[in-house]
């Protein structure tokens, strides 16, 4: 289908195909944008031009370590720039970048060196003491360490293993790249967060990298030489691919290692960030930070938003800020935002502010990288458009793992059907819209009635003492389940549950209300995603 009568001579060569991979955006950029800002982190400035020189060095001496076509390279490292570096120098010698999360326990992240088989890592001082022990704890062969020091941060070189400095400049600006022969190659290996079980390893590959940069560009509405801040941790799905992407236009990325309200503003105010990604937990933190920690500015920031979907009452304080914010939906396994809740203009730019927020809430539709998404029921057949019936988000496209590694049975469950089964539940919209109403494990289930914790919570956030809301499930002798609310309140305020409960019951259903509300910090994960394993837990002990 689709080749003509006589296609003799018409062969793919070297000329007329190459392999897609998004390291060849920091290869063009090296020339094309030569003298751009490429890197800022403090005082740490680099030029396009210095930028290759310094991931091409970093290939070199992984090289040198014996580092080759397809052997894993782990990083527990922040956002900063050797991490930023890592995600060129690390595959331009054939190497796969597995980036570690940095709040991990020991043995998890022993686990994940054993299991992707790493054979270099490149750890920041703040973590040497874990990765040591990770080692220890390790069945097989543990990797050779290149210890990265940020002494600003307070965290100078311990000796005890090659600096990353002196690395770089012992090692061959000349080296030439390994880029890959095919596209399908593994480019990265990423583990989710393994919070019922042993975390999977989820490879990507160059293929679905490069359309990633090539989509986002498109859905963000970007131009040349956007100013991005890294927020999203570049440990959790390569930061959503955007510092593969920045080199493509030219962009500015400015790290962030410490993620505070004070360091975004002042990045904001002092080197005119245009862009950034983040949780909602980070909104949060913008909306309530007092005035001593806020900067005035005089340019409209866009933010990408993912994760647990942001309360209304969050999206619509941010926007007066100066903040325009799209909500995003993905996964690790689909290299981090598949969907963006694409603004329709004219239509809805008259709505009040209520009826904005709302949609802005919404995860919206796919993206341009992207062949199919969509809502089924249990038997893969597309569920009604009324925004009231619920099904599974379903995936299908170029940004999507090539599977889990060394485990085929989870990886051909996850693909039953020709789409990757997300596991959260949505509703779709009329005008296709997906709208998540939870993850599966977190709806509950009272009375046979379900109940969605996001509907809950997003009512708890709107009153105005909440700073954070979690609901999870309870059980219940009479009801099997009933719904029990965290609430971190903001700063002054005092937790009053009656009354609380009473101001979710002018909103929702009486079976909805929460049924007992627990003031505490919420934990969170490195992400800023609130770990509800963590809640329910506790909800079960509570009378």
């Amino acid at each position: 289908m689709g080749w003509m009568q006589d296609e003799t001579g018409l062969d793919k060569c070297a000329a007329n195909f190459v392999a897609l991979t998004p390291l060849s955006h920091l290869a063009r950029a090296r020339h094309v944008f030569a003298d751009r800002t490429a890197v800022i982190y403090g005082d740490h400035r680099v030029s396009y031009a210095q930028y290759y020189d310094r991931c091409t060095r970093l290939a070199s001496a992984l090289a040198g370590m014996g580092i080759g076509p397809g052997d894993v390279v782990a990083t527990l490292i922040p956002n900063t720039p050797a991490q930023a570096e890592a995600h060129f120098g690390v595959p331009a010698c054939g190497g796969v970048l597995n980036t570690i999360n940095t709040r991990l326990d020991v043995n998890t992240v022993a686990y994940i060196f054993d299991h992707g088989c790493a054979k270099a890592l490149l750890v920041d001082t703040q973590f040497i003491d874990l990765a040591e022990a990770a080692c220890a704890a390790m069945k097989g062969t543990a990797p050779q360490i290149i210890e990265v020091p940020d002494p600003v941060a307070g965290f100078p070189a311990t000796g005890r293993y090659p600096a990353y400095e002196d690395v770089l400049a012992g090692a061959d600006a000349a080296f030439p790249w390994q880029m890959p022969q095919d596209e399908w190659e593994s480019l990265a290996l990423n583990y989710t967060s393994g919070t019922t079980g042993r975390p999977k390893g989820v490879v990507y590959h160059h293929r679905g990298a490069y359309l990633m940069t090539m989509g986002t560009v498109i859905s963000w509405r970007m131009v040349l030489h956007p100013v991005y801040m890294q927020i999203v941790p570049l440990f959790h799905c390569n930061g959503w691919n955007h510092t593969w992407m920045m080199p493509l236009i030219g962009g500015t990325l400015v790290c962030c290692r410490d993620v505070t309200a004070t360091a975004i503003y002042d990045a904001i105010a002092d080197e005119k960030v245009t862009h950034f990604g983040g949780a909602p937990i980070v909104l949060n933190m913008l909306v309530n930070a007092p005035e001593d920690q806020r900067r005035s500015f005089d340019h409209v920031v866009e933010v990408f938003t993912a994760g647990a979907p942001p309360a209304p009452a969050t999206l619509g304080k941010i926007e007066k800020l100066g903040f325009n914010v799209t909500q995003v939906y993905g996964l690790t396994e689909t290299y981090g935002h598949v969907t963006e809740c694409l603004w329709r203009g004219q239509d809805w730019d008259t709505l009040d502010a209520p009826a904005r927020a709302a949609i802005k809430a919404r995860q919206g539709v796919a993206m341009p990288m992207m062949d199919h998404i969509t809502v089924t029921d249990s038997t893969l057949e597309q569920v009604p458009m009324d925004g009231s019936v619920q099904g599974e988000i379903m995936i299908r496209g170029n940004a999507v793992m090539k599977g889990y590694l060394k485990n085929p049975e989870a990886t051909r469950e996850a693909f039953a059907g020709g789409y990757f089964h997300s596991g959260d539940l949505a509703v779709q919209h009329a005008d296709g819209y997906i709208q998540i109403a939870d993850r599966a494990k977190d709806i509950i289930i009272s009375g046979g009635e379900n109940i969605s914790s996001v509907e809950v919570e997003g009512v708890l956030m709107g009153h105005p003492d909440v700073n954070l809301a979690a609901v999870v499930a309870k059980p219940d002798d009479k009801w099997g389940e009933v719904p029990c609310a965290f609430v971190e309140l903001k700063p002054g305020a005092k937790g009053d549950e009656a009354a609380l409960i009473a101001f979710t019951r002018e909103t929702l259903a009486g079976f909805k209300t929460p049924k007992r509300i627990i003031f505490q910090e919420l934990p969170k994960t490195s992400t800023g995603k609130i770990q509800k394993f963590e809640l329910r837990k506790h909800a079960a002990e509570v009378d």
